[in-house]
């Protein structure tokens, strides 16, 4: 299947020295890809240089940047010759399959919703990503872009993260849970137990309430909450990640015979780092609009934004928007 991709390279903290040696990995990965490359053609330079097969890419000169700082309105009005919207408008007009980007999440949301759109159904797209656990991975959505979110709202997300992880998984039940202070039924807002009394009613595989540390332990495929509680727990996640490294890296220097210690521990270190690194799960998925969006995280390396390209691969293969169009469909009508 070949499928082409357009590539925000000005985006991130990084910009062209991160996503340009990624999308040449991700074209020896995938031989079947093809990718835009949208950003000012004097930083681009030659993408010769890192490797990638020009055959399989071309340029897409944008003389603007979308800032990190910009706020959405800024990015929406004052924006529209940025790389970060002419990749988007690359899959509005259908010579992209999906777009990629590192740049301002905000600036992103916005502009993908004001020139895709959203699918039959979806009053607001959510940020889905995944995050590590000690069985696997856990889809969790929505991660920024909804800071309040109604009952029928988060019952869409869930509906939209089910969707994503059976198709990624290939799971055709993936359990999914709402993110809540106690698993037990009389805990939480009112707006999560009626978010609960909709998926119970549901065809979806309900698993019930879970707690913050479940997220970690890979007991479901799908957690929702809303954006506000969502974007905390990742960046807590991320955090203690850092932390716990950080941590083990002081130790092991304390003195020489810990240093000695830390060459037999080398191997192990590094698969631990490798489980626990937010970059291996880099890539989270713009879903409810009408075309595929990956937001990578702005500090992504090389290997992180590779990821994210992998991801928005995925999500082409398996046809994600059209999957959650149809069951958003279905379930519309079964209501």
């Amino acid at each position: 299947m070949d499928i082409s991709i357009a590539i925000d390279v000005m985006g991130g903290d990084h910009g062209p020295s991160v996503t340009l040696p990624a999308a040449g990995r991700a074209l020896v990965a995938h031989p079947g890809l093809s990718l835009h490359l949208v950003g000012d053609e004097a930083e681009i330079g030659d993408p010769a240089r890192h490797a990638i097969d020009m055959s399989r890419c071309r340029v897409v000169h944008a003389p603007q940047t979308v800032a990190m700082d910009d706020k959405p309105s800024i990015a929406l009005r004052n924006r529209r010759e940025s790389s970060m919207r002419y990749a988007v408008d690359l899959v509005k007009r259908g010579e992209a399959d999906a777009a990629v980007s590192a740049g301002n999440t905000g600036a992103l949301m916005a502009i993908a919703r004001f020139v895709l759109k959203t699918l039959p159904g979806i009053d607001r797209p959510a940020i889905c990503g995944a995050m590590p656990g000690i069985a696997g991975a856990t889809h969790m959505l929505d991660l920024g872009a909804n800071v309040d979110s109604s009952s029928e709202e988060l019952f869409r997300f869930a509906v939209m993260g089910s969707v994503l992880a059976s198709a990624i998984e290939n799971k055709p039940a993936p359990t999914v849970a709402l993110l809540n202070i106690g698993e037990e039924e009389n805990k939480g807002n009112d707006r999560v137990k009626q978010t609960a009394a909709l998926l119970e009613a549901s065809d979806l595989n309900y698993y019930g309430f879970v707690e913050g540390d479940d997220i970690f332990k890979g007991k479901v495929d799908v957690v929702v909450c809303d954006g506000f509680v969502g974007n905390v727990a990742l960046k807590s996640s991320e955090g203690v990640a850092r932390m716990l490294m950080q941590f083990a890296r002081d130790e092991f220097t304390r003195s020489l015979f810990r240093k000695l210690s830390a060459l037999l521990a080398k191997p192990a270190l590094a698969a631990m780092r490798n489980r626990a690194d937010p970059g291996r799960y880099n890539g989270a998925s713009l879903l409810g609009l009408k075309g595929i969006v990956i937001k990578s995280h702005g500090s992504a390396d090389t290997a992180s934004f590779a990821n994210a390209i992998d991801v928005a691969v995925m999500e082409i293969r398996n046809k994600v928007p059209e999957r959650i169009s149809n069951q958003i469909e279905r379930m519309l009508v079964d209501a």
